[in-house]
Parts: structure tokens; sequence; C-alpha cells
């Protein structure tokens, strides 16, 4: 039996001492080690057991941390994190003070830039490039590794272009396994099969942007990887290695089913085999409403198209590519393409639901003003993973977008309480409105099991009244409701608090907040949005300018990054489990 390497690296520099012959086994052992804690702990899996290799080879030939490693949307990381010092840790991850799933500045000297969002490395990484040489320092070495369907995004080709005209000392590492989440698309893909095949007969666009092109090589063979890194740490200026690595290497499963074992949640660490859960039939997830009632509308109206940037399966757009795979686009990893797609279809008439992660629409905030909401085209923006998101912590949390799309005119916003309430604000949108709405729900499951009911149209900006009471009125917005309701059962005297479930941050349900303000002296709002420029702000605004003068307190998600943990350990920490809420209301009742 042979002795464990890996017990005995717990940093670079360690890693560094050992002959080159005794890496491919070190690879197989943090291979092992990575799908026997993911198994249990779940997490991101694929990504890192397909760069296992290069993660080696670049600790064995940089010496980082002074040279800079920056990895793209971090979720092949796991091997760094476990050769940099984070070994014993590691089974922490993404658990409630644990180990982030990500590179995180501030959890390492070894994570040279944080991450989470695709497409950022090359950027940084030639950021640090030209303060290293305004620094004096020519030696320095300054790394991003990018993911094909990463490398197709607007902005890694705006770091392409800039480095190509410097002569910083940076290297791009494009580590092509032809998938991101879901497989890559589009024709920067076609060219980088061509050039794995050996049939692009074009010129090579990498070279002809002034980068030193090699490979592509292959990014299991670990001596051909330390050999090429060894020949590009003595070239200067930018360079780029082209990588070929297979997503999931080493487990025979996540080899063969790439999507599903991107982020497979618990598996037999030996067989591979996912662990089945359990059969009880359960409410759906919010995404697969969506998924399902877009389908539904769409055999119905001709004119519904959708779109989602590099998230079909995520957001479960996968079900009308399926069904209508001419009018159901995966445009790739372009947040900002994906809007002004679906402003220039609805010019022409058609109805674009346009599906995009809450954080990730950040990435195209420019495009919701110009091209969206200062024509007034109805656009229909569907924003999954609203609200606190759980382990994949603050980079994906989405609780800033009542707060950003708020302040632009013309914009309906509204957030379901529940599934019935997605479908009908869906049907609803594509029914025909001279403006652009944003819908946004939360990851995960809801709470309604016979929620495929019949349509029903909603009126725009109309709250409803949940529950009557004597002297503390309840604004709630969106799927918190449910805590907001469970907590007012738990309430001493639950007769005395109202329950209003808003619906429309904007507009306001004007008519409903008149009653409200005359009516009741304590008025709370409690939404998963920023408590900064959300819900609760747009209530106080209502109040200052009609006079009001009343005792109005707002709950939500504080002024601070949230981490990650559980969704319902984060709502603890902040106060909006039903708990807390309850004791929140009886503080004032």
């Amino acid at each position: 039996m042979q002795n464990s390497i890996l017990d005995h690296i717990n940093s670079p520099t360690e890693l560094r001492l050992l002959n080159q012959k005794d890496l491919p086994q070190l690879a197989q052992e943090l291979r092992e080690f990575i799908i026997n804690i993911v198994a249990t702990k779940e997490g991101h899996l694929g990504a890192s057991l397909g760069v296992i290799e290069l993660t080696i080879a670049l600790h064995y030939v940089f010496n980082t941390p002074d040279d800079l490693l920056i990895w793209d949307v971090g979720h092949q990381a796991y091997g760094h994190k476990i050769l940099t010092g984070r070994k014993d840790s590691f089974h922490t991850n993404r658990q409630l003070d644990g180990v982030s799933g990500f590179p995180k500045r501030s959890e390492s000297v070894y994570d040279a830039f944080g991450v989470g969002h695709a497409s950022t490395s090359i950027s940084a990484a030639l950021g640090m490039a030209i303060a290293s040489q305004l620094h004096g320092d020519l030696e320095k070495q300054h790394i991003a590794v990018i993911g094909d369907a990463s490398i197709a995004s607007g902005m890694a080709f705006e770091g392409l272009n800039h480095a190509g005209v410097t002569d910083a000392n940076v290297l791009v590492i494009l580590n092509d396994n032809a998938i991101g989440i879901d497989p890559s698309v589009g024709a920067l893909k076609q060219y980088l099969t061509n050039v794995k095949k050996g049939i692009q007969k074009k010129n090579n666009i990498i070279k002809a942007l002034n980068f030193d092109y090699s490979g592509p090589i292959d990014g299991h063979d670990i001596d051909k990887i330390i050999s090429e890194l060894k020949r590009l740490k003595t070239i200067k200026g930018p360079k780029f290695l082209h990588i070929i690595t297979t997503k999931g290497k080493g487990l025979k499963q996540a080899e063969e089913n790439q999507v599903k074992y991107h982020a497979p949640g618990r598996f037999d660490a030996v067989t591979g085999d996912l662990i089945s859960k359990s059969t009880s039939e359960q409410p759906p997830k919010y995404q697969d409403v969506f998924g399902y009632t877009i389908v539904e509308l769409a055999k119905a109206n001709s004119k519904i198209v959708g779109i989602t940037p590099a998230m079909p399966t995520g957001s479960s757009l996968k079900y009308m590519m399926d069904v209508f795979p001419d009018r159901a686009f995966d445009v790739g990893i372009a947040e900002q393409h994906a809007v002004t797609l679906a402003a220039g279809m609805a010019t022409q008439g058609l109805i674009p639901f346009c599906n995009i992660y809450s954080t990730f629409l950040q990435r195209a905030y420019d495009q919701i003003i110009h091209d969206v909401a200062l024509q007034q085209l109805p656009v229909i923006f569907c924003l999954d993973r609203a609200g606190l998101v759980g382990e994949d912590g603050a980079t994906h949390h989405g609780v800033f977008d009542m707060s950003y799309l708020r302040c632009i005119p013309n914009l309906i916003i509204f957030a379901p309480r529940n599934e019935v309430e997605l479908r009908n604000i869906m049907y609803t949108a594509q029914l025909g409105l001279q403006q652009p709405i944003a819908i946004r729900y939360p990851r995960g499951q809801g709470i309604t099991l016979d929620w495929k009911q019949p349509f029903s149209k909603i009126e725009i900006g109309k709250g409803i009244q949940l529950k009557d009471g004597k002297k503390i009125a309840v604004l709630s917005i969106g799927t918190i409701t449910k805590n907001v309701s469970d907590a007012i059962e738990k309430t001493e005297n639950p007769d005395d608090i109202a329950h209003y479930d808003m619906r429309f941050v904007k507009p306001l349900d004007e008519v409903l907040l008149h009653t409200i303000l005359k009516t009741f002296d304590t008025i709370f709002t409690i939404e998963d949005n920023s408590i900064k420029g959300g819900f609760g702000s747009a209530v106080l605004e209502f109040a200052s300018t009609h006079n009001y003068k009343k005792n109005i307190k707002l709950l939500g998600i504080p002024d601070m990054f949230i981490e990650h943990g559980t969704v319902t350990e984060l709502h603890k920490s902040i106060g909006l489990d039903s708990e807390s809420i309850a004791k929140f209301l009886n503080s004032f009742s």
C-alpha cells in the first residue's frame, strides 16, 4: 500500500519539494479527497475534478502566493484550496462559518482575487500585472485560469483586447472542457472544437490579439503541463495556454453526466451513484414552476420566446428548449447581450421572457435602463434566485434587485408569495403590458402541492390583505410572507396584527397604503432584500410624501454582505426566521 502524499502537503512550499514523478499519485489522492468530502457535504464537484493536474502543476511551477493565481468563477478551486492550507477545514466547505465555496481574499493569501461570477479573471490579472510593472517588478507572474464558457463573455474579450496591446506579464490559461454548468454554446465553442480537432483553417484569433499562443495540450498529462508552464514562465508579455480537460475527470458518472454532477448533492463516494431523495410528493421548485408555466403559455401564445444566459438547467428554461427549440435561447455567459436581445425582440412584437438569476442581472444594469426601460419595451424579466440563496454565499445572494431596480422609471416590480402567484403574474405579463416587468422569486422549493391552478389575471399595482388585525400592520413582499404568517401565529396576541401582501414594489398600491397608514399607528415592513433602498424604503418614501407621522419599522437584509450557510441558518442570523420575527412583533404589541 502506497504511503499518502497528500497527508504531508499543507502548502505549495511542501508541494514544490516533491519529486515530479510523485505528482500523478498526488493527483489521484486529491481527487479522492474531494470526492469523499463532497459526497457527504455537497458542493461543486465536476469542475474541480477536471483541473486537478493543472492545479498541482500551477502551484508546482509558480511561486504562489508571490506569483498571483486567479480562478475564473471559482467552481474549480477546491483542489487549490486543499493544497493551500485548507485541507483540514475543507469538510466545512460552504457551511455556516466554514470555508467559502469560492476563492476569497479574506480567507487566504493564496486567493489573489475574490470571484463567484464569470469572466472577471483576465481583467483582474491584467490589472495586477500592470501594477507589478509600475512597482518595478518584472519577474512576478500573473495567471488567469478561465473556462471555455466564461471566455466567450464580453468582459473576457475586453480583457484580452487590452492585454494584447500591453507587454504585461500575464498568462491566460484556457481550461477547455466544452461545458460551463450546461454545455457551452456559440460560434467560439465551434471554433475551439475545430482547434481541438485540428481542422480550424482560419487564423488563430488569440494570436491575432498579440498573445503568445500554445496548445492545445492534454490537461491531464501533468508532465506536459509542467513542461509548458516552465517554458511560458521564461516568456515576457501576454501569453495564452490552451488545455483540454474533462469535467468530472476521475469519477465515471461525473464524466458521463457533467451537467448533473456539476453540483450533484449527496452521492456514494465509492460507486458515484446519487443518493435518492424522498419519494413523497413535494412542492415544486420555483424554477420548475417557471419552466412548466412558460411552456404552457408558449403553446397558447406563439409570440412568447425565452432567453437565458448560460442557465437553461438552473432556470428550467430547458423545458421550453425541448418543446420549442426555435423559440428558446441559451446565449451563453452574456447577461448584457441577453437583455438587449430581449429588447430587440420586443420591438418586433415578440414577448420575451428573459430569465436571469438576480445576482447576475446586476451585470446588465445599463442595458435594463438604456435599452429596455428608457424605450418602455415590454420585456418580462424573471429573476430566479432572489433573496438569500444559501451555501453559494455573498457572490450569489439575490438581495439587491428590488433596490437597484426600484429607481428605474417605467419598470414594474412584482414578488409572488407562492407558486400560484408566480404562474398568474407570468400569465398576466404575456397578455400584453406596455412596459417592462421584473418578477423575482427564490431558489429552491415552494410551499404549494396543488400549484397548477387555472390562470387568473393579476391587477397591476394591487396588494391584498391576508389577515385582519386591530393594532399593528405588517406589510410583506414575496415568499418571505410565509415566515411572516408563521410568525404572527406565534405571537402572544395574533389578533392584534393585520398582515398585508403588497405584491408590487413598483407601482405601490397607494390606495391600500393610504388605508393602512390612516388605520394603524405602528407598521412593519418585511422583505428578503437589502433594507437600504428596497420595499421598506418605498413605504417610508410614500409616508413622507403624504405627511404620515407613523411608527414605521423596517426588517430586511442588513447593510452588509451575508456569507454562506443554509437559507434557514442565514434567516435566523439576521432575524428573518419566523421565531425572530415573532419576538420582534411581541416587543411592540
